[in-house]
């Protein structure tokens, strides 16, 4: 069967988050080498340089979650259809969190682009579980 439009976007979404998330990783390595050598206190430019590695390391992780995601979702594989389901709803859970959060409160422009990322996500959700999504990939249940 035919690769459907709104999966090949989705896939080529994942690729270009992936390649998003790489280049966050690498402004992290950079910036946290950038404050350990650069810190006037030795201990504090220490810590935060190993925040940032930690945290490129993890963005990393996630680049390389977007890339497989991708390619299952080209290939029609349905453990990427599912593997996206998860991913959108673990979305949903932070975002909808993120709005309801106490800072969130006071910065409009905040609320409106978490609302935002919202509906997109249970867009995502909505789409993979169309019958002729499903079909494509060949999901029998679910």
């Amino acid at each position: 069967m035919e690769r459907p439009t709104g999966v090949t976007i989705l896939a080529i979404l994942a690729f270009i988050g992936a390649g998003c998330l790489v280049l966050a990783c690498l402004l992290f390595l950079l910036g946290g080498a950038m404050m350990s050598s650069m810190s006037a206190f030795p201990r504090f430019g220490m810590m935060a340089g190993m925040g940032s590695a930690i945290l490129g390391i993890v963005l990393l992780g996630l680049a390389a979650l977007y890339i497989v995601i991708g390619l299952g979702l080209w290939k029609l594989r349905e453990w990427a259809r599912i593997l996206t389901i998860v991913v959108a709803g673990l979305g949903l859970l932070v975002n909808g969190f993120a709005i309801l959060g106490p800072l969130m409160t006071f910065h409009i422009i905040f609320v409106i682009w978490r609302a935002i990322i919202l509906g997109l996500d249970v867009w995502v959700i909505v789409y993979l579980f169309q019958p002729h999504v499903k079909k494509a990939f060949g999901a029998t249940g679910v």
